[in-house]
């Protein structure tokens, strides 16, 4: 009978103890979560790097965008010069003629109207600047405007007229390079071409756009007025 009461303890108290443990691993798995594996883990990391990544890419084009919105056109080194330049390039790798061959008479840019005879600041100046490229790119330019003789009065000393009478007499020139001006909204598109005198066949041509911030950055009036 003792054994027997001994061994219903021994059975109650191990019983008590495995309820007791049963308690207790209920309760650490009520209040702690299970513990992620490593797979599950390096999928939340890449998740979250990719995350990061989009957000600085959007942050970038974000400040890309910033950037051209606060373009201002006033900000550039392009000049009137420029596009005469390459205008001249145009014109000298298209010639049909020789430069020993050719004497070049320089007019001014006119716009592109009924008349054909209204000429303004940038027409004059285009003509001017010609002279110039011309001389550059190995082309004879005959300035016309220089009179027969030097006048001389107390204002100063004058070699250029454009009194008919006084200028040189016929065939100084064998080509005349001129244009027209097509006005526009946002600039001027300029042709400019060669042409045979004698034949009036076209000896080279160019044509290009030069934008209206280009022409107010150096003060040229558009008017003839």
């Amino acid at each position: 009978m003792v054994n027997l009461a001994k061994r219903s303890a021994l059975i109650g108290i191990s019983a008590l103890s495995l309820l007791l443990s049963g308690c207790n691993l209920m309760g650490e798995s009520t209040t702690t979560e299970p513990a992620k594996s490593e797979p599950e883990q390096k999928v939340s990391s890449n998740l979250d790097f990719n995350q990061i990544m989009a957000q600085m890419q959007q942050n970038d084009e974000q400040e890309q965008y910033a950037d051209t919105t606060q373009f201002n056109p006033n900000k550039h080194h392009k000049s009137l010069v420029n596009y005469v330049e390459q205008m001249a390039l145009d014109l000298t790798d298209t010639m049909q003629v020789a430069p020993q061959d050719a004497a070049i008479a320089v007019t001014s840019f006119v716009d592109l109207d009924a008349s054909l005879t209204t000429a303004s600041q940038l027409g004059n100046q285009l003509s001017e600047t010609f002279i110039h490229q011309l001389q550059k790119f190995g082309y004879s330019a005959v300035d016309f405007k220089t009179a027969n003789l030097i006048t001389v009065n107390e204002q100063g000393d004058f070699a250029f007229t454009r009194n008919t009478r006084k200028l040189a007499g016929t065939n100084i020139a064998s080509h005349v390079l001129s244009g027209t001006l097509i006005y526009r909204a946002d600039g001027v598109v300029i042709n400019a071409r060669v042409i045979n005198i004698e034949n009036k066949r076209l000896a080279a041509s160019s044509r290009t756009f030069i934008p209206l911030y280009v022409l107010n950055k150096e003060d040229i009036y558009l008017s003839s007025n």
